[in-house]
């Protein structure tokens, strides 16, 4: 709590941001999800061009759905996106008797058997709306808080709230390119969300992600092995009721396999075979295929 006057300095809205923030955090799951739903036809035209993205990744990797269908999901996943940040909120600002029962969490036993050996843990998930909810919800399972790795907000003012507010429920807030400090938390034995499943234009490889070539990052079993920590996967969505499921993985047998790209081929194969489960939850409204393989057109003109 002690760094909130610090992220109020010479911005103006900070301190009304997070009662409002405070106050949404602590509504019924009922509310906060038709909250979402408001918020969705609200903010619809000013979406145009995240809608324009999402339409052409489900186009992309859903070729059998016909437009009908396409439309309901690509309604049903903006509505996902746009509920995530009233989730997100839930995450930074809920007290933790707000959240209890909230989840159901499987494979803690993994998480313990490795936090047993003195080893940090690389939590290897993907990009859905929730991660920062369900990363908090994992911790108030285990009774330890766990790390994230965020990108940083351009706005100093924006950067200072967030920053502030994921610091009250994480136990470190790592930059997304700050791989020393990924490396120092992973070291201490620390558990970490992280994601690479988003476009990288560089340490990447191109494998299949729904049959279509996707610049996926290579380094992560090197990070792992940086920081003699273990990868498990970390999977998680909201049900029809509300509730969160989340699913914490023993690592994938014969992975890492020394071939970086084989490796990323594998992540993305497994993270496809989840978000065909709940295919509305995934952010389809990140370019996903932006970067091309050599010769390739842009996908998103």
């Amino acid at each position: 709590m002690a760094a909130e006057p610090a992220a109020h300095e010479g911005c103006w809205f900070s301190a009304p941001a997070v009662a409002i923030a405070t106050a949404v955090a602590r509504l019924p799951q009922s509310w906060l999800l038709a909250l979402g739903g408001i918020a969705t036809w609200l903010l619809w035209p000013l979406l145009a061009k995240r809608r324009r993205h999402a339409r052409t990744n489900l186009a992309l990797c859903f070729p059998e759905l016909d437009e009908r269908v396409r439309g309901r999901l690509l309604r049903d996943t903006v509505r996902a996106t746009v509920t995530g940040a009233f989730e997100l909120v839930r995450g930074w600002y809920a007290p933790a008797h707000a959240l209890r029962g909230a989840a159901d969490v499987e494979g803690l036993e993994h998480v313990r058997a490795v936090l047993a050996q003195g080893r940090g843990i690389l939590l290897l998930g993907g990009h859905i709306p929730s991660s920062e909810l369900c990363a908090r919800l994992l911790g108030e399972a285990l009774d330890e808080r766990v790390s994230i790795v965020a990108r940083r907000n351009n706005n100093p003012c924006i950067e200072r709230l967030m920053d502030s507010a994921r610091r009250r429920v994480f136990a470190d807030v790592i930059g997304k390119k700050d791989v020393r400090g990924l490396l120092r938390t992973l070291s201490r034995g620390g558990i970490v969300a992280y994601s690479a499943d988003q476009d990288f234009n560089y340490q990447n490889a191109f494998v299949p992600f729904f049959g279509i070539p996707a610049a996926t990052l290579t380094a992560t079993p090197d990070l792992a092995r940086r920081s003699n920590a273990a990868v498990l996967p970390f999977w998680f969505h909201r049900d029809a009721s509300g509730r969160y499921r989340l699913r914490v993985e023993p690592t994938w047998d014969g992975w890492p396999s020394g071939d970086p790209a084989q490796d990323a081929a594998r992540y993305m194969a497994e993270l496809e075979a989840v978000v065909r489960r709940h295919p509305e939850q995934y952010l389809w409204v990140h370019r996903r295929f932006k970067t091309r393989p050599p010769g390739e057109p842009d996908l998103y003109r």
